[in-house]
């Protein structure tokens, strides 16, 4: 038995926090080979369970911080990794954790993590909004998730997801990796994405709010055009004047546009409220 393989901790994989471990040497392998840790790097593990893709980690990078929500894993991976003096675990939820704690001046994250299908969308928007704190986010995912993350317009996994993700971050799908390389296997095929925040966002909106309210509009009924689901935003008229063909779905238009959308939202925001 492998010397990462969980069973041999005796810990039961809980439902509730959506836990399937890893244990696959060679998608370990592969993983760490993406990642490329080094030992200048403040790398934080989000949930690492058993510490398959810990051990690696800290192998090569010789320090790491991880934040675990299953309080039972805790001892265990203190035990497994006591002679790493600068492996510290953060009990809590990765969604209310405060990573300014543990950033050195001049240092970004980099963060990794094979997140639960049930918390990795609001995970992802999280760290979107702190993207620059961020050097790079490297996750396992079901498939399906990094189909949307990295889709490009036309494409039916096209939306929300897709549009805020690709505006902050180069989203680049690495590999798939199968249900045998987990214990207990999903259901589902996972993959391996890889997101880098830009030093300098390709398409900047005045007020990415706007955006973020513009883009859910559009995707809320995204069998209809963009006429009919921005109407309570902005009208035909305008979207046209600014270049939009309102006869497009939602799934049909471009970062860009929706960037050039919000901006005119944002702009008849103010002057409304510059009337009020």
């Amino acid at each position: 038995m492998s010397k990462h393989t969980p069973k041999a901790h005796g810990h039961k994989a809980r439902k509730r926090f959506g836990q399937n471990f890893l244990h696959d040497q060679h998608v370990i392998g592969k993983i760490v080979k993406a990642i490329s840790p080094k030992p200048t790097d403040c790398l934080v593990e989000i949930g690492p369970g058993m510490g398959a893709l810990t051990e690696p980690l800290l192998e090569t990078s010789g320090k790491l911080d991880v934040v675990e929500l299953d309080r039972d894993l805790i001892p265990i991976l203190r035990t497994k990794f006591f002679n790493y003096p600068d492996f510290r675990i953060h009990e809590g939820d990765a969604l209310k954790f405060d990573f300014n704690t543990i950033l050195e001046p001049g240092q970004r994250l980099r963060i990794v993590g094979n997140l639960p299908y049930n918390i990795s969308t609001p995970l992802i928007f999280h760290f979107l909004s702190h993207h620059k704190m961020v050097q790079d986010m490297h996750f396992m995912l079901q498939k399906e998730v990094v189909e949307r993350l990295g889709a490009v317009p036309g494409n039916g996994d096209y939306g929300r997801l897709s549009i805020m993700a690709q505006y902050y971050c180069k989203v680049e799908p690495l590999f798939i990796v199968g249900p045998g390389a987990f214990n207990p296997p999903p259901k589902v095929e996972s993959a391996i994405v890889r997101m880098e925040p830009y030093e300098e966002l390709p398409f900047p909106a005045k007020d990415h709010k706007v955006l973020e309210r513009v883009v859910r509009e559009a995707f809320s009924m995204r069998r209809k055009t963009i006429r009919n689901t921005l109407k309570n935003l902005i009208d035909a008229a305008t979207l046209e004047s600014i270049g939009i063909d309102t006869g497009l779905r939602p799934e049909n238009l471009t970062l860009e546009q929706y960037v050039t959308i919000a901006d005119k939202v944002a702009e008849l925001l103010k002057e409304s409220s510059d009337e009020a």
